[in-house]
């Protein structure tokens, strides 16, 4: 998926270069469309690609899983379920699926990727609404709002199956603290 994301992200890059070099040439308005089409695109390809790289600098996978932020509250299990989020599951794809497998990581490792991955989607969420400050010098508002949200959108569910999927995988990760405190 990495690599996948990073092709994406630079060959939109490419694509806004070209259309809006091609808008410059020829003055045509379906080359400024998609100049600006693709630079949104390329806008959220690669800041979501450098805010996970951020933190992934700053928390290395690395979260105190028992903080405040992190648990649940009392309405979600609520929420999940008029969502239906278990029916989500294997549908979602992982950007490093890797970071949650139990074979290569201990359940308190997951846990912690869990909350890193959870604090980066909410980041691009609140991110994807930056480029409404485009409307200024573009117009197409509706155009701006619209990939804004679905944006968000799209980010809020990945932090929603990270929050309904984390009290498992903390109950499992401090059954396995316990055994490894009792084991000699």
């Amino acid at each position: 998926m990495p690599r996948k994301l990073k092709g994406a992200a630079l060959g939109s890059v490419v694509l806004t270069i070209l259309f809006f070099l091609l808008y410059r040439r020829l003055h045509t308005g379906l080359w400024y469309s998609l100049a600006i089409s693709f630079g949104t695109i390329s806008y959220h390809l690669v800041m979501r690609i450098l805010v996970g790289l951020a933190y992934n600098l700053c928390m290395n996978n690395r979260a105190d899983y028992h903080k405040p932020w992190y648990r649940q509250k009392a309405f979600e299990p609520k929420l999940y379920e008029t969502l239906r989020v278990k029916n989500w599951k294997g549908k979602m794809p992982a950007y490093e699926g890797d970071l949650f497998d139990p074979r290569k990581h201990s359940w308190d490792e997951i846990a912690q990727a869990m909350c890193q991955a959870e604090l980066v989607h909410e980041t691009i969420a609140l991110l994807s609404f930056l480029p409404l400050l485009a409307v200024r010098w573009f117009g197409s508002f509706g155009v701006f709002l619209i990939t804004s949200v679905l944006s968000a959108l799209l980010d809020l569910m990945f932090v929603t199956m990270q929050r309904y999927n984390r009290p498992r995988v903390v109950r499992l990760a401090e059954k396995q603290n316990r055994i490894k405190e009792t084991s000699p």
